[in-house]
């Protein structure tokens, strides 16, 4: 026992100081707890959208200089951004040339909930109010994030910083940045602070954001918020979402998660498909769904997860047509930390269903976790918390690299490229 500790002590503090590929060694740690062998994307070889996304990957992966745009979206897993993140630099650095841009990211600090710490944005949190669309008796304007921070005093000052404790040989710059906001109303007046950066500032009503070009690449920024007269009626600035951007080639991934979120409650967003509309993605992960059956067997509606999910697929597809989706079938929980949870099991059915029906692929983490009360299993293991359905810092870390192993394994069989060959590449990076 005191030797284990030892392992997960050390790894988690490598971890801490750099991202490192943690499978190789933990394989004695972990090899009861993990079903390799269930470490596919299911179908995937049957589908054209992922034939066409892993020729792009692989181009990307040859050095050419293209843009490929992942989108990754779910609930408290995802808002923490702990094993997508790793998934990102890892993503970030599959060629020496074209690192993509950081992208769409939001202000959960502002919005009194936790906020990832690879970027950070700040200002007078008393100001702020935050609204979040899994939560009941919230009612606000939503948008990509299904987030909102809302400011109604005087004034304040934002700032922005696109690194903060990220260990990535390879900082984020970004010489454009967007605002996303209430662009419907005009109470306030939004400015960069250092006038002398600004080269344009054009507003985008429909897509509702602020765009301010600057003059040269910068990591850092702080913008104004200022009421423009005080004799408005309950004014009101709802901030919706930040993006960092630049021209650079590469793959962009974009994490939205909303603690408690559930395709009910992204229903609630009325702006998401509006504002998904910008970046036409090529891949979009779907994590959705813990929430959806955290509850007895007897309250689980299938049918109603199945409508909800199926209405989220064609949504995607009505903005991207050949856009790759990628179902992810819930990690195990445990309901109020003493009850098996078997709703699970019959989502995983309903996902492979709709996965064959649309032609996508399914990364099955139920399966490769062990399935019904695995989750209690890596809780032994000190993989997960007590609440048995979240995941520690080095379960996260196991949970994205074998995220990646089976994203390369795809790859590998739909262009005939070497899977040694990748695998070498991402588990040497030492990030």
């Amino acid at each position: 026992m005191k030797y284990t500790l030892y392992i997960i002590f050390t790894l988690v503090s490598l971890n801490l100081s750099a991202q490192r590929y943690a499978l190789d060694s933990l394989k004695p740690f972990i090899e009861n707890l993990v079903n390799y062998e269930a470490n596919t994307f299911k179908l995937a070889s049957e589908s054209p959208a992922f034939e066409q996304f892993f020729a792009k990957l692989d181009s990307v992966y040859s050095g050419n200089q293209k843009k490929l745009h992942i989108f990754h979206i779910g609930g408290s897993h995802i808002q923490a951004d702990i094993y997508s993140n790793k998934i990102r630099t890892y993503l970030q650095n599959t060629n020496e040339l074209s690192q993509g841009q950081r992208g769409f990211v939001f202000p959960y600090h502002l919005a009194h909930t936790n906020n990832p710490s690879n970027y950070r944005i700040s200002a007078k949190r008393d100001l702020w109010q935050g609204y979040r669309s899994s939560v009941r008796k919230d009612s606000i304007a939503w948008g990509l994030s299904g987030v909102t921070a809302a400011f109604r005093m005087y004034q304040d000052t934002v700032y922005l910083k696109s690194n903060h404790k990220n260990y990535t040989n390879r900082p984020y710059d970004f010489n454009r940045m967007r605002v996303f906001y209430n662009t419907w109303k005009n109470d306030y007046n939004l400015a960069i602070l250092d006038s002398s950066l600004v080269i344009s500032d054009t507003l985008n009503n429909d897509k509702m954001y602020r765009e301010f070009r600057f003059n040269r690449p910068v990591d850092s920024v702080a913008f104004r918020i200022r009421l423009k007269d005080t004799t408005i009626t309950n004014p009101e600035f709802t901030l919706m979402g930040i993006e960092f951007l630049n021209e650079n080639p590469g793959i962009e991934y974009t994490s939205i998660g909303v603690n408690g979120g559930s395709f009910d409650y992204y229903k609630r967003a009325a702006y998401f498909e509006k504002q998904l509309e910008i970046y036409n993605p090529d891949l979009f992960i779907i994590s959705i769904g813990t929430n959806d059956a955290y509850m007895p067997k007897s309250q689980f509606k299938a049918e109603k997860f199945r409508e909800n999910y199926e209405a989220f697929i064609q949504m995607i597809q009505r903005v991207n047509q050949d856009c790759a989706i990628l179902l992810t079938v819930p990690n195990d929980d445990y309901y109020r930390r003493r009850y098996q949870n078997p709703n699970t099991a019959i989502q995983q059915e309903i996902i492979m269903e709709l996965a064959r029906k649309y032609h996508m692929a399914v990364w099955d983490f139920y399966e490769v976790m062990g399935g019904l009360g695995s989750s209690n299993k890596w809780y032994q293991k000190k993989l997960m918390p007590r609440d048995r359905i979240h995941f520690t810092f080095l379960g996260y870390s196991i949970k994205a690299d074998l995220f990646m192993d089976a994203m390369i394994d795809a790859w590998s069989n739909s262009t005939k490229r070497n899977k040694e060959e990748l695998l070498k590449h991402y588990h040497n990076l030492d990030e």
